[in-house]
């Protein structure tokens, strides 16, 4: 049996499903319509450094929310594809809790479209690191099969273990903005073995979340710290203050 006939008999078996309702659509690891129109992309015009969405269209300027205005933010620039509500809530909870790894290749095309203005040539892409004992808990880290399939989608290299999290933090759920970022002062590193090649190199650091963003900035800290030269973000979803 030829693998086009193999594949044509799998679909008629198992036809494609939609990654969030599961109603039956045309191509694998896709939306139905509905699904697809109630899934809060993150199009037009949004904040440079944390992929906001931002009121008005699009510029040539960069454009900055008040929170990245007030805020020193450590990396350059940043991106995420979808608002963490309705759907975008949905696709995170189910990839982070309910062990669905097929959210990951739809999520991973919208996060390099939405990365496109501020990808660069050679540029590295690595995760957000697990800490050893949740990591034993999950038994796998989201943000880095994330990395893997936007490196795969935009043709960059992948590093998962350019960082590390040696210290353990507590849950970061109802703390606020400043709590956040000082329970995670230090918890990052960079791997001791990965810091020659990360000198002179601009990085993508990913995450499946950005909340205030204090994960992400203790990320590009260190970083900087072992001699990047430049650093930007992208998240496959943005917290908005409103949800």
């Amino acid at each position: 049996m030829s693998l086009e006939v193999f594949q044509t008999a799998l679909r008629l078996i198992y036809p494609p499903r939609c990654t969030i309702c599961g109603v039956q659509v045309e191509s694998d690891f896709g939306l139905c319509g509905t699904c697809w129109r109630d899934t809060p992309f993150i199009s037009g015009s949004c904040c440079d450094a944390c992929g906001i969405p931002l009121p008005g269209e699009m510029v040539d300027e960069a454009e900055y929310c008040d929170d990245c205005m007030s805020i020193s933010r450590p990396w350059s620039r940043g991106r995420a594809a979808v608002l963490y509500k309705d759907n975008g809530r949905k696709l995170v909870l189910a990839l982070k809790h309910g062990d669905r790894h097929d959210v990951v290749r739809p999520a991973a095309l919208w996060m390099a479209h939405a990365a496109k203005p501020i990808l660069t040539a050679n540029m590295i892409i690595a995760p957000v690191p697990l800490h050893w004992s949740r990591m034993l808990r999950r038994r796998f880290n989201q943000a880095a099969l994330l990395a893997q399939a936007v490196a795969d989608q935009t043709g960059l290299s992948c590093c998962p273990d350019l960082l590390i999290r040696p210290k353990r933090t507590r849950s970061l759920d109802g703390l606020g903005r400043d709590a956040r970022h000082q329970t995670l002062s230090d918890a990052i590193r960079v791997h001791g073995k990965r810091k020659a090649a990360l000198i002179g190199q601009a990085v993508l650091i990913i995450d499946d979340v950005m909340t205030s963003g204090a994960t992400l900035s203790s990320a590009a800290q260190a970083c900087f710290s072992a001699g990047a030269a430049d650093v930007c973000i992208l998240a496959l979803a943005r917290v908005a203050k409103d949800t």
